[in-house]
């Protein structure tokens, strides 16, 4: 081996980290989340057809209704800071206090934002004529915001070899959690979309931070039950988003207050949700593929 082929070795670094993923991810995530709530918020084309949903969420069976106002109604103040608390004790456990700390900004973060941009920033114009509670704003969804940094946050603090598990449990929640919010009326679709985003930002920010500090690595540790979970995920993702889409294209340009019309629209509110709630967890998830957080 001559020198110069022998300094090139020495200068390669194979195991460095880029954080260009999640830099993408955040410029992505800020493009997207103007774009939902400029396109469904400030327009009456968007507050049209969601108001639509929202009504066709009346019929909605009682079972649906009740089985979404209870596990909404378990997201409390006291459920949100047992969450927080449990992360940050992994991270602790982990001995990395700044893990504890990152992993517990994730959550709180997450909701800062969203209740600065829901309460001060992003206001909802009145653009079309409505009754009732359908003019409050609503954009982005607490409650989604909520589940998904949790995600987030546990993606981050678990060890590598638990991801699979932990995601198994905690993404199947998260992902209901969009579509309970379009069931109960509580949010419209454009508001679980506008929050996986707010987690996606908050989530590429950690992982920014984690990395500079010195605590991400890859590893060559390979589970094939955790890939069989992601494809069903992102197969499922897929398909949902695939009838959500063409329920919503039909039903789009016809009378918005004929009730067949009103229940398509919620369907197609209701598998957005779900859809793009996988989508967001899943390409969070990609991002952090054969890497782990240094213990």
């Amino acid at each position: 081996m001559n020198s110069a082929t022998t300094a090139h070795s020495v200068g390669r670094e194979p195991n460095v980290v880029s954080s260009r993923r999640w830099w993408m991810l955040l410029a992505v995530s800020i493009v997207l989340l103007i774009a939902t709530y400029a396109l469904a918020v400030l327009t009456a084309t968007g507050q049209g057809l969601e108001n639509t949903a929202l009504r066709g969420a009346d019929q909605a069976s009682p079972a649906d209704s009740d089985e979404a106002w209870e596990s909404l109604g378990n997201i409390t103040i006291w459920s949100l800071g047992i969450a927080t608390a449990i992360i940050g004790l992994i991270g602790l456990l982990r001995r990395k206090f700044i893990l504890a700390v990152v992993g517990m900004g994730v959550i709180v973060g997450g909701q800062v934002i969203t209740q600065a941009l829901k309460r001060f920033i992003l206001p909802r114009p009145e653009l079309v004529e409505v009754t009732g509670d359908y003019t409050h704003n609503s954009f982005p969804s607490g409650h989604t915001t909520i589940a998904m940094t949790v995600l987030v946050a546990v993606l981050l603090v678990v060890p590598y070899r638990w991801r699979g598990w932990a995601m198994l449990v905690v993404m199947t929640w998260a992902v209901s959690i969009g579509a309970y919010t379009t069931t109960a009326k509580w949010h419209r679709f454009s508001d679980t979309l506008g929050a996986d985003l707010v987690a996606l930002i908050v989530g590429s920010i950690a992982a920014i931070i984690l990395l500079r500090a010195g605590l991400v690595r890859p590893t060559a540790q390979r589970f094939k039950l955790r890939v069989v979970y992601v494809v069903i995920m992102a197969i499922g993702g897929i398909i949902t988003l695939g009838l959500g889409l063409f329920i919503g294209f039909s039903a789009a340009a016809k009378d918005l207050h004929a009730p067949v019309i009103e229940w398509d629209l919620y369907l197609t509110a209701n598998s957005l949700a779900t859809a793009c709630s996988i989508i967001a967890a899943l390409a969070y998830w990609a991002t952090w593929r054969r890497l782990e957080v240094v213990i």
